[in-house]
């Protein structure tokens, strides 16, 4: 997928609907990872169906930074996927919450 398919994406732009068992993940890369694709899933159940979304350049207040946004998640812990087999991490969503990854350089050892 080309990078330039994703336009920035301004202050404001992104709304999310948190509480109750609702919250949110916001997973932040570097600028290489722009127009990538990045997909997580619920921890158990490793082979069910995967949610993505796209890496946006995040034009803020306090400068530019890039990330994938998943709004509207059911609260639980959800495993982050480097690629279609291997994984980057897990992150707990929790309700009412936005909770933040950062993704990492390279293939956590014990991940993969």
């Amino acid at each position: 997928m080309e990078p330039s398919a994703y336009g920035p994406s301004e202050t404001g732009s992104v709304v999310l609907d948190l509480g109750g068992a609702t919250g949110a993940l916001i997973i932040y890369t570097g600028r290489e990872l722009h127009g990538r694709e990045i997909e997580i899933s619920p921890a158990d159940r490793p082979d069910g169906p995967r949610t993505h979304a796209a890496v946006r350049e995040r034009r803020v207040q306090d400068g530019v930074f890039h990330s994938a946004v998943y709004p509207d998640l059911p609260a639980g812990v959800y495993t982050v996927w480097w690629d279609e087999r291997r994984t980057a991490g897990a992150i707990c969503v929790t309700g009412g919450v936005v909770a933040e990854f950062v993704w990492p350089s390279s293939v956590p050892s014990g991940f993969d």
